[in-house]
């Protein structure tokens, strides 16, 4: 007979059930990475169907990384931070924080303390959007809280804001300016243009900010996107930047490098962001980690979705 506790059961139960439905892995390299039969994981997929547990979200306490959540909100002041396992040959920076993102979203949303919501873009916020459950919100707005670029990946300013709002069955207002304006063109009098004025007050009102985090190389779509004309990747890091948050480039520090690109960023400012009582950063990577540690240390951010990988990166753990 097994000594093993329920608790036990349930926490090897919860991360079997991550590695398969988000990670994406067979049974067998489930097997080989936990140390179990491969009988004992088809066990705990069984288990899981017949608890309830799996419903494209996974549904446990005993999921998270307590002990690392527990660190990272002492370490950086946060408020909350959730831990997603990550596997580490086959890893995946955006799935797994994705998934975690959903499952904290679907949490607060059943609260009903959020009504505004603002979005930034990117990759981990699409596969959040991908493991949301349908729900029917039609009092929820989601607002864009940057411009889009140029080019039309679903993860660009207006995709996100357009399929979090789908996912939600909520209403959505769109940020209609690059994220970039040339800089031949005043800042203010394109913003006092119809409609602006009105979107950015609305960040005023927001109760929660969701943000994601990009370095400075070929892996940013912002870097990809192209920066505007005077701007180069090599002035940004020449100048200290570690990487952006809502197109903010960053030093280690959290303070802005570049007052030029700064001033020509079409989207919420850092200051009116800090005054936004739930500030979500959703992150992973360890190509991400200066400029995590970055946002956090700032405050600019005061929740934490991330994997396990990076939070102990986070944490100066090799």
């Amino acid at each position: 007979m097994s000594n093993e506790t329920s608790s036990e059961a349930d926490a090897f139960t919860a991360e079997v059930c991550w590695h398969y439905y988000v990670n994406e892995l067979t049974q067998a390299e489930i097997a080989k990475y936990l140390g179990a039969t491969r009988l004992r994981v088809n066990q705990a997929i069984q288990r899981a169907r017949a608890l309830g547990m799996v419903k494209i979200e996974i549904e446990s306490p005993f999921l998270p990384r307590l002990e690392l959540q527990d660190r990272l909100q002492e370490r950086f002041g946060l408020t909350r931070a959730q831990v997603a396992p990550a596997h580490p040959r086959l890893y995946d920076y955006h799935a797994p924080t994705g998934a975690a993102l959903a499952s904290y979203m679907s949490g607060r949303l059943r609260s009903g303390d959020w009504r505004r919501i603002g979005v930034s873009w990117g990759m981990t916020l699409q596969c959040a959007i991908d493991r949301l459950l349908p729900h029917s919100l039609p009092d929820l707005e989601v607002i864009s809280m940057l411009g889009g670029a140029s080019r039309g990946e679903a993860f660009n300013a207006f995709g996100i804001a357009s399929g979090f709002a789908g996912r939600l069955g909520a209403r959505y207002s769109l940020l209609a300016a690059p994220i970039f304006l040339s800089p031949a063109l005043d800042r203010a009098a394109f913003l006092s243009q119809d409609g602006f004025a009105e979107h950015f007050d609305k960040f005023t009102r927001l109760d929660t900010a969701i943000l994601t985090a990009s370095d400075i190389s070929d892996r940013s779509y912002l870097i990809q996107t192209g920066l505007p004309a005077g701007v180069s990747e090599a002035e940004l890091t020449g100048a200290g930047a570690v990487g952006d948050v809502v197109g903010r480039f960053l030093d280690e520090a959290g303070q802005v490098v570049s007052n030029q690109l700064d001033g020509c960023t079409i989207g919420i400012e850092l200051e009116v962001l800090r005054q936004v009582p739930e500030r979500v950063l959703a992150a992973a990577g360890p190509h991400k980690t200066a400029i995590i540690r970055a946002v956090l240390t700032a405050g600019i951010a005061n929740v934490l979705i991330t994997d396990d990988l990076t939070a102990r990166l986070l944490l100066d753990e090799a």
